[in-house]
């Protein structure tokens, strides 16, 4: 397994990052779980990104449970805050209390004393940045929070939170998790270029398009019954994929994977790790041997012929529009 720097920190995590959203506690089972986040160890994945959100807390759980016994020292992990978790007004957002408490119950659930990375979901319109930025410093310096990052932020609420944190001596962020892939483009024009200048690392998640790439989409088909598109749980996040357009597109890139003697899927993960700026990927399982094909990716390297014609063939359908971004009422 590769490892490197997430962004200009001295953090190590592994390329490949195991994430959980739509699996612990929700789609899968939790012994198929532990037998998911076993076989990622066995791989080399270090690195295993949750949100207090996920299956609503289930998820922490479910992923300190299949940790316990693993040396802490070992593993990075991760989790995020920013969704509601409860019922009361300040169960959600990026004010003080919310992060903090939010942090303490994560550390609970994940049954360990301090995170590795602390990311702030979504951007917070209602919470004052200062406040925010000032919660996550006390984390850190508490010694409960090694490093912080934001996930699906846009350029200027970056820059707004570093502009604050550097005026203040406070922490800085190190890592932004957006979607990216093949097929989703938007963080090029000016979130990756910004956030290589100021040292800071994209872990990327949805770098198969929701399964889209994977092939296993057909146009005119009925989805498989065990896909994330027969889940109405997920199926609202790759409504937009499974265009008859895209997939047409899709079906141009599997000849281009067969050029390159790798699955489709390799392929595409392939495809975002090559890229500059780009400290990880993030990819789930609902049984083992997924990771066991995803990990082959790190092998697969890509020339300049390759990529333009993967360019070619998605060109008429890719999303590369910063307008494009997330709105802050969806996740993730």
């Amino acid at each position: 397994m590769e490892s490197g720097n997430l962004g200009s920190s001295g953090l190590k995590i592994s390329k490949i990052i195991y994430g959980n959203w739509l699996t612990h506690g929700s789609q899968i089972e939790q012994d198929v779980a532990v037998s998911c986040v076993k076989q990622a160890l066995e791989l080399g994945i270090t690195s295993f990104d949750t949100a207090d959100v996920y299956a609503m807390t289930k998820a922490e759980e479910v992923l300190g449970n299949a940790l316990r016994g693993v040396r802490r020292e070992n593993v990075e992990i991760f989790t995020k805050v920013y969704w509601p978790t409860g019922p009361g007004a300040n169960d959600r957002g990026l004010s003080r209390k919310h992060i903090i408490e939010s942090c303490n119950n994560s550390l609970k659930r994940l049954n360990i004393d301090y995170l590795d990375l602390y990311q702030a979901h979504r951007y917070d319109y209602e919470t004052p940045i200062e406040e925010t930025v000032d919660a996550f410093d006390y984390l850190v310096r508490t010694g409960k929070v090694m490093y912080l990052g934001v996930s699906e932020w846009r350029v200027e609420e970056i820059a707004g939170f570093l502009a604050v944190a550097d005026s203040k001596l406070k922490t800085r962020i190190v890592s932004n998790q957006p979607q990216y892939s093949i097929l989703w483009r938007v963080i090029e024009k000016e979130v990756l270029p910004f956030s290589i200048a100021e040292g800071i690392g994209q872990i990327v998640w949805s770098p198969l398009a929701q399964g889209v790439l994977t092939g296993k989409y057909k146009v005119g088909q009925e989805p498989p019954k065990d896909s994330r598109a027969a889940d109405p749980t997920g199926s609202n996040f790759l409504s937009g994929f499974l265009r008859k357009e895209v997939l047409e597109a899709v079906t141009r890139l599997e000849p281009i994977a067969q050029e390159c003697g790798v699955t489709l899927a390799q392929m595409s993960l392939a495809w975002v790790l090559n890229h500059e700026g780009i400290s990880g990927a993030i990819v789930g399982a609902t049984k083992p041997a997924q990771l066991v094909e995803n990990v082959k990716a790190l092998d697969v390297k890509l020339n300049d012929d390759i990529v333009k014609k993967i360019d070619e063939a998605v060109k008429d359908v890719v999303i590369s529009d910063p307008s494009r971004t997330l709105s802050p009422r969806t996740r993730p």
